[in-house]
């Protein structure tokens, strides 16, 4: 599954928030157990770094049950709900080290390795980590574009470049609002005439 990809090559890259994202939207597609575990896992870890101990250890909990019953699918769940265990009885030591990786099939994923379904399930995440409208907005055209079949529009190709070179992120993401902003205008005088 491209999401559950997506999500884990975005958590293990520290967005730990926008992981919560990307597997959100497919849970919103395929609720499982697995994803719901995920997502809590991202959202338990997303609260210990903001300090709100209280808030990660009911969802520590909660993560932990939601994976006990999924079908792991190759992901390393008996790592991660120890891992959530000792997060529910000391909530800080995220402060102390990085939260437990998610491997699949024994197996990190980056983000440079996602192939391109993989890279915009992770896209609108990144995008909005970025907080910035124009690439975000960017990341709607290419996902409209893949999906109506246009695989290699610039909005696809950039797309997945943001999310898998990190060392050009910044230059892409800028390329990627300026191409927006170029369609949003071209839609709007098309709009006009009518």
């Amino acid at each position: 599954m491209d999401a559950l990809r997506a999500g884990v090559a975005v958590f293990d890259s520290g967005y730990y928030y926008a992981a919560h994202d990307v597997w959100e939207a497919a849970w919103l597609e395929e609720r499982d157990d697995l994803l719901q575990g995920l997502i809590q896992y991202s959202g338990a870890v997303h609260h210990a770094r903001e300090r709100n101990w209280e808030g990660c250890v009911r969802l520590a909990g909660s993560a932990r049950e939601y994976l006990g019953s999924a079908d792991a699918r190759g992901v390393n769940v008996e790592d991660v709900r120890e891992y959530l265990l000792a997060l529910e009885a000391d909530p800080e030591r995220v402060e102390r080290g990085p939260p437990q990786g998610i491997t699949i099939d024994g197996e990190l994923v980056g983000l440079g390795e996602l192939g391109p379904e993989a890279a915009l399930w992770a896209a609108p995440a990144l995008a909005e980590e970025r907080g910035e409208e124009s690439v975000s907005q960017g990341v709607g055209y290419a996902r409209e574009d893949f999906e109506s079949g246009e695989t290699d529009s610039v909005f696809v190709r950039l797309a997945i470049d943001f999310v898998t070179d990190a060392d050009k992120r910044a230059i892409i993401a800028q390329r990627l609002g300026e191409h927006a902003e170029e369609r949003r205008r071209r839609e709007r005088d098309v709009n006009g005439l009518f």
